[in-house]
């Protein structure tokens, strides 16, 4: 019986084609660009068609494979046509789902305009991808990785659109993981709790003007280890989880939250 030593080369995505949704800014850039150095040709797909070009125009630069596309992942026609395109420059292996929205209220403080966009962006638009883009990944297998929250299984105040979109997300892991993997295709999510986005410092900069260093102090310190995650720290899980190191790992809901879930209190 031979034991071979490991290489950091098994986490590689050489010759990969990965599509990540919001891949524009935060969370979702971080990813593109981990994945881009570790050999993947990424397709950025982002509302922003600005945000998305300028992730790919980074990425080239840098000498890696990389492609801009403008989609609102909640249109499904949109998402339909953009996931043909990209079929067309080459077979997806890689979809991400990324792409989401935020909202701060309880069930009695949450209209039902603002509850049907959570679901619409969070929810439908996951759906909307997994729908479209599944069907590529079926001859050769494949892996879809969906960002959810600690919201889907905490209790978070004031978070119940988005508690309820990403609990959603945790179950549609779990039912496309069952599904197909009979067709060697693997689903997982990664359950972040804050993670220190452009969106935490608007939201702070809105919200409590003047006020923003102190604010980012306490929501940073309700991780128990005393911080706020970072995005290419969800970009290393990420890229983990979608490499072939990580071949015998489906249907699994990976809380990346500074031990929030089982340290807190």
């Amino acid at each position: 019986m031979s034991t071979q030593i490991g290489t950091a080369s098994e986490f590689r995505l050489d010759g990969k084609v990965a599509v990540i949704t919001g891949g524009g800014s935060g969370i979702g850039r971080a990813i593109a660009f981990k994945f881009a150095a570790n050999g993947a040709a990424v397709r950025v797909l982002d509302i922003s068609q600005k945000d998305a070009e300028a992730v790919a125009t980074e990425i080239l630069n840098r000498g890696g494979t990389a492609s801009a596309h403008a989609c609102d992942v909640s249109n499904p026609q949109q998402v339909g046509s953009t996931f043909s395109a990209v079929a067309r420059q080459g077979p997806i292996q890689i979809l991400v789902n990324n792409a989401g929205v935020s909202h701060i209220g309880t069930a009695e403080s949450t209209s039902e305009e603002d509850f049907d966009r959570v679901l619409r962006v969070n929810v439908k638009g996951v759906y909307n991808c997994i729908h479209a883009g599944i069907g590529y990944m079926k001859t050769a297998g494949g892996v879809i990785l969906n960002m959810a929250s600690i919201a889907g299984s905490a209790g978070l105040a004031d978070r119940f659109a988005y508690s309820t979109s990403k609990g959603a997300v945790v179950a549609m892991t779990y039912s496309v993981a069952r599904d197909y993997i009979g067709y060697n295709i693997r689903c997982n999510c990664i359950s972040p709790a804050r993670v220190h986005t452009p969106f935490v410092d608007g939201y702070l900069r809105k919200t409590y003007p003047g006020r923003e260093q102190e604010m980012y102090d306490k929501l940073a310190k309700t991780q128990p280890i005393g911080r706020m995650g970072e995005p290419e720290e969800v970009a290393s899980l990420a890229l983990f989880l979608c490499s072939d190191a990580a071949g015998f790992i489906t249907g699994v809901d990976y809380p990346l939250d500074g031990g929030f879930m089982n340290l807190h209190g």
